[in-house]
């Protein structure tokens, strides 16, 4: 999930309820978001550009682990394969997360493709709050099991400003 801007749709609890973690793109906008969603799941996350410096001191610029073998990198402004940000390319460069993921947010816009240099898939997993341009709050949901990706799935919550679909 990414750019919650404060706004926590509570179909995130339905729809998240069987996962071992939840991860953050950044932009959460409080800590009081950050707080019901560590009272959920445990939580990974990067800040963002709206977060403040309490959330910048709970959460990193960029977060680099491994998930069941996945190498993963996440940060909030990052781009997409073709068009990442110049300190995001340096980084993925250097030290890509070959055969893993790189996570990013920031544009409100989903994406999910591959980097055929980098070897890796990128998820944008849009946004879920309802600040921004974005029309539909879309998260993405994925299972890590031996090094591998499987059940990739994007999950439209609704309507910005709504916790409707279509209103």
């Amino acid at each position: 999930m990414s750019d919650t801007h404060s706004s926590l749709d509570p179909k995130v609890f339905q729809y998240f309820a069987e996962v071992d973690e939840v991860w953050h793109a950044g932009d959460f906008g409080s800590m009081a978001l950050i707080d019901a969603l560590r009272a959920f799941k445990p939580l990974r996350g990067v800040y963002g550009n709206i977060d403040n410096k309490q959330i910048q001191q709970e959460f990193p610029l960029d977060l680099h682990f491994s998930c069941a073998g996945l190498p993963v990198f996440m940060t909030h402004i990052g781009g997409y394969p073709g068009r990442y940000s110049p300190r995001v390319r340096k980084i993925l460069q250097a030290d890509p997360p070959r055969s893993g993921l790189f996570i990013s947010g920031h544009s409100h816009i989903l994406k999910i493709m591959p980097d055929p240099v980098g070897a890796f898939l990128h998820i944008n997993p849009g946004a879920c709050g309802n600040e921004g341009w974005h029309k539909v709050k879309t998260l993405v949901r994925f299972e890590i099991t031996e090094g591998k990706l499987h059940h990739l799935e994007v999950i439209e919550l609704g309507n910005r400003g709504s916790g409707r679909p279509g209103g």
